[in-house]
């Protein structure tokens, strides 16, 4: 199926925000890390993923970063073919560090136009940020962006999400931490300030959440790649909001679900099952 990616912001993706007062789930799919075209990209795995995200027929689907290994016009062309068999029109995608290889950004505007873009569906807003910078590991937002992001999740909306590639909180399991966004600190303070439920992120292929005051954070694993930590495994996440309830689940291709964490937006009352994930990763 072929569809037009978000071109440039005014251009991104919108509709009107009715209220969710009829109990129906909002379901966003949420996959990451695909690496095309590296030697641990597995393809039946990746393809298994897109099956069943179209079983589940979500209302928009994230990818949040690394779609290449390092960032050839091949791989993007290889992830752009992937992507286009996802059923659902209404996607979000941005750049990670390995796609901002190589110049490799050029290849990402041109196959899925802007690096940054703008949801609004229904009760949900979207903001998505490149948080790479060419041919570094590291991330960062800058600080001329933090007006612009509040900007954004200015219009009216039940469920505000930001995502981008980079982690903003560090994530067990993956040995010294050199990579987190550079300015996460005043990034989170405009996170607040915007008044956003939820961050998706991924880059470390470690699953995660965690609750920072009122702020929920998720981590996506790698849906494709066997360059995996510990005993984790190939996952993607698939988030349900119902009400002011949300339910993040980890996807596991061929093989069946786990709850990451549920919460809820009002009272932000939660309950996180990380502690498999915990093993997966650590030793006692």
């Amino acid at each position: 199926m072929k569809r037009k990616f978000p071109q440039p912001l005014r251009a991104a993706y919108t509709s009107a925000m009715p209220g969710r007062s009829d109990g129906r789930v909002f379901r966003i799919a949420q996959i990451s890390d695909l690496h095309c075209g590296g030697q641990h990209f597995v393809p039946n795995l990746l393809e298994r993923a897109i099956s069943e995200v179209n079983d589940l027929a979500p209302d928009v689907v994230v990818c949040s970063g690394d779609l290449t290994t390092f960032g050839f016009k091949g791989e993007y062309a290889q992830a752009r073919a992937y992507l286009d068999r996802i059923a659902c029109p209404s996607m979000v995608v941005i750049p990670g560090n390995h796609d901002a290889r190589n110049v490799g950004y050029v290849h990402f505007e041109q196959l899925f136009g802007e690096r940054n873009s703008v949801l609004h569906k229904g009760p949900v807003s979207i903001v998505a940020i490149d948080s790479t910078a060419p041919d570094l590991d590291y991330g960062q937002i800058g600080r001329g962006r933090y007006r612009w992001i509040e900007e954004q999740f200015a219009r009216p909306a039940q469920l505000r999400i930001f995502v981008l590639h980079h982690h903003l909180l560090p994530v067990p399991g993956t040995g010294r931490e050199r990579n987190i966004v550079h300015d996460a600190g005043d990034t989170l303070e405009c996170l607040q300030r915007a008044g956003v439920n939820l961050v998706l992120t991924g880059h470390k292929h470690v699953p995660y959440a965690w609750k920072l005051e009122s702020l929920f954070v998720v981590n996506a694993g790698t849906v494709s790649s066997l360059r995996l930590r510990g005993n984790t495994r190939p996952c993607y996440n698939v988030i349900d909001f119902t009400g002011k309830k949300i339910e993040v689940d980890r996807h596991y291709p061929f093989h069946g679900t786990e709850r990451i964490i549920e919460f809820d937006t009002d009272t932000l009352e939660f309950r996180k099952n990380t502690s498999s994930i915990e093993h997966e990763v650590t030793t006692r």
